[in-house]
């Protein structure tokens, strides 16, 4: 007979997230070697903060087509989080100083809200043939 598992549940351990998103998110950049994760953890808090900074030129390959990556990998966070009975939220910034500069614009651009979507102007009909009778 096999003995019990005598190491701790798994509803008590936390999931390595920093080294979940470094396997994630370092194939995809060109500078790896710039890659920084920060996690953060309240005491008792079941909330996770990930923050996650590389340079700036390698954003659209961690973003994807269409977003596909960035959100293929918040859902994995996602899956993990959920397993230990956790939340997790993923704040990704550029380099630092990209991030200097994206603070600075914050202040002084803060009630900035993009346009929505505009509707796409619609296509004249074409016109009825009649016949003459």
């Amino acid at each position: 007979m096999a003995e019990p598992n005598t190491s701790s549940s798994p509803q008590n351990a936390s999931p390595n997230y920093a080294g979940l998103v470094r396997f994630l998110i370092e194939p995809l950049l060109e500078f790896p070697e710039a890659l920084s994760i920060h996690c953060e953890r309240a005491n008792r808090s079941t909330r996770v903060w990930i923050r996650v900074a590389f340079e700036e030129t390698d954003r659209g390959r961690v973003w994807g087509r269409g977003g596909r990556n960035i959100q293929a990998i918040r859902t994995l966070l996602d899956a993990a989080a959920k397993g230990a009975g956790q939340s997790v939220y993923l704040d990704i910034y550029g380099s630092a100083e990209h991030q200097q500069s994206s603070e600075e614009a914050s202040e002084n651009h803060s009630a900035y809200k993009p346009d929505r979507k505009k509707p796409r102007p619609r296509r004249p009909s074409k016109p009825a043939i009649r016949s003459r009778s």
